[in-house]
């Protein structure tokens, strides 16, 4: 499972026809999407880390923990970008930023 990105933020940065938006060219609004691409991700690189982990039998496992492991690694994605994450946010930001003045 993916990290929930903002439909309104996707929307005003990646529209499906027409011009860019001139919010795009907002570094700040930039690097919010870069950051939910990270995290994105992130989180799709631990869930593949986390499919191998077996739960303690005796302080978890069961159905509760199975539910809800995707929603915290989709949270240790999210959280580990917001720290910096494994530097793929600024390399977006400038893409991104340099593709919406290139469409200008």
């Amino acid at each position: 499972m993916t990290a929930p990105i903002d439909p309104a933020l996707v929307m005003r940065a990646a529209p499906a026809s027409g011009p860019a938006p001139h919010s795009m060219t907002d570094p700040v609004m930039a690097k919010h999407v870069a950051l939910q691409f990270e995290g994105v991700f992130i989180s799709q690189m631990l869930s593949q880390m986390f499919d191998g982990v077996q739960a303690d039998p005796n302080f978890g496992g069961g159905q509760g923990e199975d539910m809800f492991r995707s929603m915290m690694v989709d949270e240790y994605g999210k959280q580990l970008a917001a720290q910096g994450g494994i530097g793929l946010s600024s390399a977006i930001t400038r893409e991104l930023l340099k593709t919406q003045e290139s469409a200008h």
